[in-house]
């Protein structure tokens, strides 16, 4: 199974998105990174078993408190993203 590999759109930067997604990422176990777009969303490639993947996938639909999610994308992998590494990591 590939990587969860997603941009969330909406209300995401600058309310601490990109360090509640780590932490999570963290305590459930997975890997990968997170980072913010120029366009305004957040990217994100978690790595790990089933169960905690969807655990985040649910978390980043609600974000924390101040994020107003309209969506969350699936996307391909690329070969220029950063590498999925554990600890999960913000990427400046």
């Amino acid at each position: 199974m590939p990587p969860l590999h997603l941009r969330v759109t909406g209300r995401v930067q600058g309310i601490g998105f990109r360090w509640f997604v780590r932490e999570t990422a963290q305590r459930l176990g997975l890997g990968g990174w997170v980072r913010n777009c120029s366009d305004g969303s957040v990217e994100l490639v978690a790595d790990g078993p089933p169960d905690a993947r969807d655990a985040l996938l649910a978390a980043v639909h609600r974000g924390p408190p101040g994020a107003q999610v309209v969506r969350v994308e699936p996307l391909p992998p690329r070969d220029s993203d950063p590498p999925v590494v554990t600890p999960f990591h913000v990427v400046r």
